[in-house]
């Protein structure tokens, strides 16, 4: 598709116009007609803002029913539009990125759930993108906010999701990128008996979101963690739909290992993981009779693995995981369940984390057009080089994936190994190479 990526559709926030707003809620229309009600909301970054204001005026032109919530974690979206009644959701957020970038989600009504707009919908919306606006717009009359309503409902879930759990005892950080989880912070870890310490909460519109802290930046709360001697840290993105975490003594515990110590928690046989997943969880799942469900990048696939397959749990390293019964990643609530395992083991976040062991791997990026990543693709003089560093990697016992960004204007380099040092010049030499052929 043109607009939709992995992740809905992702850009600079300046491309977002007026008019690029209306053709997708014209798009929306044309996909489920005018009689739909739909629920907006986004995360903080300056542009979600006047993208809110947009889309309402764009669905008050065309005279559909909306409300909006203003900030709220993605999860927290899905949740609510779905328990309030509303047959769509729209959540205007770029995630991870950068403030200067910002983006579009979709969710629908599922049979039991919010899920992300199917295939259908999002071609019929890319038709709208294509198409001239013969419309003028309509100011908003009434501007429905149920920010508070819908806040309270999703901490009600988080409380009951988690059922009776007691964190008396447990000293936490968390940073929450400036982003969407600013809005909910410490108030259900705090309620259940933890001590929390918070950096990194402005729910303000702005500029913060994701800058030097959260999820794709570390450093801050490892010091946190460190200093304050805390039992660990928990670091969301700027929309909350995924969490990092970070034990005792500052190490990182991604995606990957929760998988590992929640499914082997709960005694599961089954997970889903994509094609980025440390060589390790696979060792780890092979080694107990697990099936992993290996998907391609994304978690709208990795949630149609599990439908598909009946497996209750799956995600990605990013720290994007999705839990039993849960339509999409909460960055919240799976830092809840990591932390009731603690709890109920007895064990600090670092002996958990042991149930695995992960082999050294490395990413680096090459900053690509569409074009580029097209030929990536389609170059024949790409695949030779990508068949002769996979046989080198085999020295290593390790592996090879070369994929474009679905959500950046990146090419992606990731090798797994059991010599980090091999791995660093062969990443950087392959890098090199693909360059040149680009």
């Amino acid at each position: 598709m043109k607009y939709f990526g992995t992740d809905g559709i992702r850009q600079e926030a300046s491309k977002f116009t007026p008019e690029f707003l209306f053709k997708i809620a014209r798009g929306l229309v044309d996909y489920a007609g005018d009689s739909v009600k739909v629920l907006i909301g986004g995360d903080t970054r300056e542009s979600s803002e006047w993208m809110i204001k947009d889309l309402e005026t764009a669905f008050e032109t065309l005279g559909v029913e909306y409300s909006t919530i203003d900030v709220l974690p993605t999860p927290g979206i899905n949740y609510c539009f779905f328990e309030m009644g509303f047959d769509f959701a729209i959540d205007v957020t770029a995630s991870h990125n950068p403030y200067t970038d910002n983006g579009i989600k979709i969710f629908e009504r599922g049979r039991t759930s919010g899920a992300k707009l199917c295939e259908e919908g999002c071609k019929v919306i890319e038709e709208s993108l294509e198409k001239p606006l013969e419309y003028e717009p309509v100011p908003t009359s009434l501007r429905e906010n149920l920010h508070d309503e819908a806040v309270s409902l999703y901490k009600e879930h988080l409380t009951n999701y988690l059922g009776e759990a007691n964190f008396a005892g447990l000293h936490l950080g968390m940073d929450c990128a400036n982003g969407a989880t600013s809005v909910i912070n410490r108030t259900v870890f705090e309620a259940l008996g933890a001590e929390v310490e918070l950096i990194n909460t402005d729910a303000s519109y702005g500029q913060k979101i994701n800058r030097d802290c959260g999820s794709t930046h570390l450093e801050q709360l490892k010091a946190l963690v460190v200093e304050k001697r805390l039992d660990f840290g928990v670091a969301f993105d700027g929309d909350g739909d995924r969490c990092l975490m970070i034990d005792k003594e500052g190490r990182e515990v991604d995606g990957d290992e929760i998988i590992a110590i929640l499914a082997n928690h709960l005694r599961l046989d089954k997970i889903a993981i994509t094609v980025m997943a440390n060589q390790g969880i696979l060792n780890w799942a092979k080694d107990n009779n697990i099936h992993a469900e290996i998907t391609a990048v994304g978690d709208s696939n990795v949630a149609e693995a599990m439908r598909t397959f009946d497996i209750k749990i799956g995600g990605e390293q990013s720290g994007h995981v999705i839990l039993p019964g849960e339509a999409t990643g909460d960055g919240m609530l799976t830092a809840l369940m990591v932390a009731k395992v603690m709890a109920e083991t007895k064990k600090s976040l670092h002996e958990l984390a042991q149930v695995m062991t992960k082999f050294p791997q490395v990413i680096v990026n090459l900053p690509a057009t569409p074009e580029q990543k097209q030929n990536l693709k389609e170059k024949d003089e790409v695949k030779k080089l990508l068949l002769e560093y996979s046989k080198k990697l085999e020295e290593v016992s390790g592996r090879l994936l070369v994929r474009p960004s679905g959500t950046e204007p990146l090419i992606r380099i990731t090798m797994w190994g059991n010599d980090e040092n091999i791995l660093q010049t062969l990443s950087s030499d392959l890098r090199d190479k693909l360059a040149d052929i680009l």
